[in-house]
């Protein structure tokens, strides 16, 4: 994609969830990439100083914080837009199911809330700000595991389950946007196993040199994305660029 070359200092992009490991790490990237405006959101409001960094808060449960984010993005809308929320852990401390014998209503409820319907939210305000006439980009952080072909294991039924919901809504989206938008493109990302706090509960069993450093990741990613086509639209990628099947 032409809007993640050299020439990038002319984009505009937003990351949503900042604060966290992967998406302050797309926030260092894209500023050491020449992206001259990035809008940094988070919930927990946290204050970038960076000249090129407007901080902007959002609440994945609260839809009215991404209305207003949404309204404060109108007139410079970025070019590209980073989902970079999720949950594997719940807030009560819930991980994921071995057995469907584990499953609660509220954690998965809590799953898809976080995990599906909130960046289904962020697209319903965001894409109307898209320029019809510019290349862009709606990227939202999934996982390998919510592809039913790679399952062999079974198990995190609504990790899973969430993570394959958004592989769906990721497809709907990049038929509906190819209509209106022919140099759209809506892809989600698979990061790898990244040292971050969603996955420090499980990286117990997984080789030290297995895990990515979220600097590594993001910059891995948008490398992905910077190679894809709008023909990739509504697929999903890993973040060394292989194609995973749903």
């Amino acid at each position: 994609m032409v809007i993640l070359s050299e020439k990038a200092q002319h984009s505009t992009a937003a990351v949503f969830g900042s604060s966290g490991g992967i998406g302050k790490a797309l926030v260092d990237e894209l500023i050491q990439r020449g992206v001259g405006r990035i809008y940094s959101l988070s919930r927990s409001s946290q204050i970038d100083t960076r000249k090129e960094v407007i901080s902007l808060h959002f609440d994945l449960k609260e839809e009215r914080t991404i209305v207003a984010a949404a309204k404060k993005m109108k007139d410079k809308p970025p070019d590209m837009t980073f989902v970079a929320t999720g949950i594997l852990t719940l807030s009560d401390g819930s991980r994921p199911e071995r057995s469907v014998k584990e499953l609660k209503q509220e954690c998965a409820v809590e799953m898809f809330l976080i995990n599906t319907i909130g960046p289904a939210i962020i697209a319903k305000h965001l894409i109307p700000l898209f320029d019809r006439r510019k290349p862009t980009v709606f990227a939202a952080l999934t996982a390998r595991v919510g592809s039913n072909s790679d399952n062999a294991l079974g198990g995190w039924h609504s990790y899973r389950s969430s993570k394959a919901a958004l592989n769906m809504l990721l497809k709907n989206l990049a038929i509906e946007l190819g209509r209106t938008h022919p140099s759209a493109l809506v892809v989600g990302l698979h990061p790898g196993t990244v040292d971050s706090n969603l996955s420090k509960p499980f990286q117990s069993g997984i080789p030290q040199k297995q895990l990515l450093h979220p600097k590594d990741a993001a910059r891995s990613l948008l490398n992905v994305v910077s190679r894809l086509k709008v023909d990739d639209s509504g697929k999903v990628f890993d973040w060394r660029g292989d194609l995973i099947l749903p």
